[in-house]
């Protein structure tokens, strides 16, 4: 808070990081926290020291509550103070915290940041899924500082000899369309255009999808529009665009030249089409197919002896799906009414299918082990929220 000189100069989140790190371990450290904040604001004439306290506060705030013991005394401390702006600001944080979990980790660049400016409305720069951004003020959300911290902080862990300033660790925050309920191409342009096209584009093109020539090149026609438009010239450069146009994994089995040839006939076939309109036919297109709006991973298994070793798991609205990716063939769909447990530890993602007296357990290997379990309780608490709505209401208490 400067109310004593320090022998070496640090950033402001190195000091958060030692002022809060060790109590959003350990439970006992949090109502130090609080006290120590309290207890150096009290009878303090330094109006610096008394600024960055109430920076402090509002960062402890907004990470972790005080036991219930110490929690009217912190109310009191705020409430006496009406004439400091954040006097109320925390207080409100405060009583926020307990409708939610305490934070995991320390305090953001972002947030350190924010409230040194005297700004306790946060804004971040948010990328979309058509090479777009845009500034938004960000709420107070669950874990979503925790999440930045852990992206940003990852290149440090690799470094550990050259710990610096989290600024040195560029990062991006993409806001994409999470889970695929209700998704009709055509229904909501702005939709289908910034989230659905560029999310399921990559997809078609990595060979996730398993399609008939006739779909590549219909497709690909409608992909070389959508990159074109209506500029004819274009047309020699097919062969050296084909793996924007065509999946991967399917690019070989004609020539470059018997692409050509097909891509431009389709584009042809659909003269007098925008690319917007060209986008939205895409959707259209293969959202007919099962695995239309699926988020795929990449995992290897060793528990099924009948599977392969490497499979995808392709999750989405029906359920956890397992396919063989090199014939693109479905071994087994388990709906989210099956699925009974889930859970990752590390690397590694483990379900659970069946019911108490007589259960399978399908673990595989995978980098995106946590991204799995996440999506999958997402779908499932979604589902859940769901089942609540349309409860009757003669048993909504039983």
């Amino acid at each position: 808070m400067g109310d004593y000189p320090v022998k070496h100069v640090r950033s402001s989140v190195e000091l958060t990081d030692q002022i809060f790190g060790p109590a959003t371990q350990h439970e006992a450290l949090k109502d130090e926290i609080y006290c120590q904040i309290m207890r150096q604001m009290t009878s303090n004439n330094n109006r610096l020291s008394i600024d960055r306290g109430w920076q402090l506060m509002w960062l402890c705030s907004g990470l972790f509550p005080p036991s219930h013991n110490l929690l009217r005394h912190t109310q009191c401390f705020l409430e006496s103070r009406p004439r400091d702006p954040l006097a109320a600001v925390c207080l409100q944080r405060l009583q926020g915290m307990f409708s939610k979990e305490p934070r995991m980790l320390p305090p953001h660049l972002v947030e350190v940041d924010a409230i040194q400016q005297n700004s306790s409305l946060i804004f971040h720069k948010v990328h979309f899924p058509n090479d777009t951004s845009d500034v938004i003020s960000l709420e107070e959300q669950k874990y979503f500082f925790d999440s930045l911290r852990q992206t940003s902080d990852f290149p440090k862990k690799l470094k550990k000899g050259k710990e610096g300033n989290q600024a040195n660790n560029p990062y991006l925050v993409i806001f994409k369309r999470k889970l695929w309920f209700n998704v009709s191409p055509g229904k909501d342009l702005v939709a289908d255009l910034t989230f659905h096209f560029p999310q399921e584009m990559p997809k078609y093109l990595r060979g996730y999808h398993s399609c008939t020539r006739e779909d590549m090149i219909s497709l690909g026609g409608l992909l070389f529009r959508s990159k074109v438009d209506s500029d004819r010239s274009q047309f020699v450069m097919i062969p050296k665009m084909l793996k924007d146009l065509v999946p991967a994994d399917q690019i070989k089995i004609m020539s470059p030249e018997d692409w050509k040839k097909h891509i431009i006939s389709s584009y042809n076939r659909q003269s007098g089409i925008t690319v917007q309109e060209a986008r939205i036919a895409f959707l259209t297109a293969i959202s007919s197919w099962p695995t239309f709006g699926c988020s795929f991973f990449d995992v290897k298994q060793t528990c099924e002896s009948s599977y392969p070793n490497s499979v995808w798991i392709a999750i989405s609205k029906q359920g956890v799906s397992i396919i063989d990716p090199q014939h693109k063939e479905l071994l087994v769909m388990h709906p989210f009414s099956r699925i009974t447990e889930y859970n990752c530890k590390s690397n590694v993602f483990q379900m659970t299918i069946g019911t108490l007296v007589r259960a399978n357990n399908f673990v595989c290997e995978t980098s995106q082990a946590h991204t799995m379990k996440d999506l999958l309780a997402s779908y499932v608490s979604m589902y859940e929220r769901q089942r609540q709505a349309f409860r009757p209401r003669n048993h909504m208490f039983t």
